[in-house]
């Protein structure tokens, strides 16, 4: 597997930066329609601190921002847009699939559904170990 993009050019795409970056790297991209990102969950993670004491669990709405993340690469490199903010205005038909806890590598699927006047469609998926832990489709507006 060949990696696409390290983290210093995650950094040069995206204005995220920690703790709310929530993509180590990419490892798959056609540039068009498709890309795949990974993120590593540490037991350092600052969400472990309260969710929850003594059973770590990776929150579902940190799964949905690293998709949105993800899906956000992509659109800025689909539209050639680095640097700018792909504004995330809904999430539709999310699901939970099963916890993901430290030592887990999350591997985040997107596929871009639909692009046109500055608005964008993406269904997302989250594996773990090739399991499925969260899907969802995501919509997203133009950039500033």
């Amino acid at each position: 597997m060949n990696t696409v993009l390290e983290a210093k050019d995650i950094l040069n795409i995206l204005p995220h930066r920690h703790p709310f970056l929530l993509v180590d790297r990419i490892v798959e991209c056609n540039n068009k329609d498709w890309i795949v990102g990974i993120k590593n969950v540490a037991a350092n993670e600052p969400c472990f601190q309260g969710h929850f004491p003594g059973l770590p669990i990776f929150p579902g709405v940190l799964q949905l921002e690293a998709m949105a993340q993800t899906a956000g690469i992509l659109l800025n490199t689909v539209v050639g847009s680095a640097g700018k903010v792909s504004y995330y205005l809904g999430v539709d038909q999310a699901k939970f699939r099963r916890m993901v806890v430290p030592g887990d590598q999350m591997r985040m699927e997107i596929k871009l559904l639909r692009l046109r006047m500055g608005m964008a469609k993406v269904a997302g998926r989250t594996l773990v170990d090739g399991e499925l832990a969260c899907e969802a489709e995501m919509m997203f507006g133009g950039g500033k």
